[in-house]
């Protein structure tokens, strides 16, 4: 078994674990540019492994209730069929070396898809948060969001979806919950990420097996991406709640941008020159988002200005609590100054 393949599959599902995105479109990259596998040998591997991968989450999700069934129903009326038509469409190519080619040039246009759409989600969730701050957006309750399903643009959304990730095994997370995103802007974040889930699991098995029958699958490499991936993912959900979020998706980003470069063929220099623009330009363009939307540069003043916020609250409790039980101690000296006069009184009087 190749040690090396293991740890790779081992950090990719840290990565899983700690973004709920990101499987595919960093294992099938890292198999193509780092290990030498064939393209096609690499999509069908990474989604038998995936298949194995996706369930974990998803048990999650549904023990907690953050899952609309209804939508997964929808989605995978389409994304199923779609996902095993995608392997059709694939072996019906061939395994030429330019069928190779072409399956390593979508992988690349997925993958910086993907990129693109963990930005956009991004932003999305900013501008959420500046609505509800200003008191434009959908309140925010612990109830599970009362949603209508529009049945025909959730059937279209798991068709390419699953046509997608049958062809490059990119997609089943990034893709769907993006479109999900704009489709049903009231879902609350983390319904969004339990329907993604497991919406998922019936879309990578279809795939998986349909790469199992006609596709090129290696037990030799699907192996060890199982054995170091799901303990990845476990470990990784564990982190998540320790580590910053934001950060490694933006990491996420970045390292999908070369991958997806490198795998369209991109020239060392163009590939540095872009990865550079988007180092030092991509943080320069999110704190003037932030600021556009009425927050603070970097999240770390919004977290500090968070946390001041929250201990001035509880200083004011602690002051107004302090005050009641002197007004209740002033209260109590009163009442018995009082009782001390009134018996002294009737002393007096007898």
């Amino acid at each position: 078994m190749d040690v090396g393949l293991l740890l790779g599959a081992f950090a990719v599902g840290i990565v899983v674990g700690l973004t709920g995105m990101g499987g595919g479109a960093l294992m099938t990259p890292m198999l193509v540019l780092f290990f030498g596998v064939s393209p096609l040998t690499a999509v069908s591997s990474d989604l038998v492994a995936s298949a194995v991968m996706k369930p974990v989450g998803s048990v999650v999700h549904l023990r907690r209730g953050t899952v609309n069934l209804k939508l997964v129903g929808y989605l995978c009326v389409g994304s199923v069929p779609a996902a095993f038509a995608g392997v059709l469409v694939l072996k019906s190519m061939g395994e030429s070396a330019q069928m190779q080619h072409g399956v390593k040039t979508a992988l690349g246009i997925a993958i910086l898809f993907t990129a693109a759409m963990l930005l956009v989600r991004a932003h999305m969730r900013l501008v959420e948060r500046a609505r509800t701050r200003d008191g434009k957006g959908l309140p925010q309750t612990e109830e599970r969001p009362d949603i209508t399903v529009r049945v025909v643009p959730t059937v279209l959304l798991g068709i390419v979806g699953g046509l997608i990730v049958g062809m490059t095994s990119v997609g089943s997370g990034s893709l769907i919950i993006i479109g999900l995103m704009f489709l049903y802007p009231g879902l609350k974040a983390g319904q969004l990420v339990g329907t993604d889930l497991v919406q998922a699991v019936p879309l990578v098995a279809s795939a998986a097996i349909g790469h199992a029958i006609f596709g090129d699958l290696d037990l030799t490499i699907s192996l060890p991406l199982i054995l170091g991936s799901v303990p990845g993912a476990y470990l990784g959900a564990q982190l998540s709640s320790r580590l910053p979020g934001g950060f490694v998706r933006r990491a996420l980003a970045f390292v999908l941008l070369a991958s997806g470069l490198k795998l369209l063929e991109v020239s060392n220099t163009a590939t540095g020159i872009i990865l550079l623009l988007a180092l030092v330009g991509g943080p320069l363009m999110w704190m003037h988002l932030r600021r556009r939307h009425g927050f603070p540069a970097l999240a770390s003043t919004e977290a500090r200005q968070r946390r001041a916020a929250k201990a001035a609250r509880a200083a004011e409790q602690v002051d107004q609590t302090t005050a009641a039980d002197a007004v209740d101690h002033e209260d109590a000296a009163v009442s018995a100054e009082q009782a001390r006069d009134a018996v002294e009184e009737e002393d007096g009087r007898t």
